[in-house]
């Protein structure tokens, strides 16, 4: 599997991570962070400034120098370090935009999941921006905007506002949408994608902005539930 190469220059590494691959493996398995090491064996560092699930598409930039760490990390903590997720889910929220600030605790049953909890002092506190993009006759596209970096955040908030993800399983997800007519369309992994990331420049001239088109995956299933594919591209300013 050929890794795209979004952005490349001194300070940053910026790929398209497909579906299925983890961002980084603590044992010898494989994962984006052994494959970008192989594009870029000469880079002084390459540390991923995100980490996607592994059933999860999309942006990932990875800082190759000391500099570009810090100045993402103090991106993060002035909120200048933005994200935009494509999800799709059965139905839209209630109201079609707003924000979820739940917090999240790791579920008591399972330690590998995540719960939302009205108690502040019981977990993490989080925040994601939501807006529905598209509606179709069988799904919603949602457009969100994580303003924290919890574990699982836009599935495990998406799943409280009772929008489960599509493919989500292990948070209430529908691994099958069944149609009217009977076609059945099957959700091997969750329907989440990251379209976009934009990063102040390190060397201070400005913004950049990463771009990864939807996977064919994700079009194919939205397209087969009756939404226009278009509506994928047509990313918020």
């Amino acid at each position: 599997m050929t890794l795209a190469v979004l952005h490349r220059d001194r300070h940053f590494l910026v790929v398209a991570k497909p579906p299925g691959l983890p961002t980084t493996s603590p044992a010898a398995g494989d994962s984006l962070a052994r494959r970008v090491h192989v594009l870029d064996p000469d880079a002084p560092r390459l540390h991923p400034s995100s980490r996607l699930d592994a059933d999860v598409s999309g942006v990932v930039t990875f800082a190759r120098t000391r500099r570009a760490t810090k100045a993402l990390l103090a991106a993060r903590k002035r909120g200048a370090y933005e994200r935009l997720y494509l999800a799709l889910c059965a139905r839209a929220p209630e109201p079609g935009a707003g924000r979820w600030e739940r917090a999240i605790a790791r579920d008591a049953h399972d330690p590998r999941k995540r719960v939302v909890c009205d108690d502040p002092g019981e977990g993490q506190p989080a925040a994601t921006d939501y807006r529905t993009a598209a509606q179709s006759p069988h799904a919603c596209l949602l457009f969100l905007w994580p303003q924290t970096g919890r574990t699982h955040q836009l599935r495990v908030h998406a799943a409280g506002a009772d929008v489960p993800l599509l493919g989500d399983r292990p948070y209430g997800g529908p691994g099958r949408v069944v149609l009217p007519d009977g076609r059945t369309t099957r959700l091997p992994r969750v329907m989440l994608h990251c379209a976009r990331v934009r990063v102040p420049d390190p060397d201070g001239s400005g913004c950049l902005t990463f771009l990864a088109p939807a996977p064919d995956d994700l079009v194919a299933t939205w397209t087969r539930l009756g939404g226009d594919p278009a509506a994928l591209s047509a990313l918020p300013d």
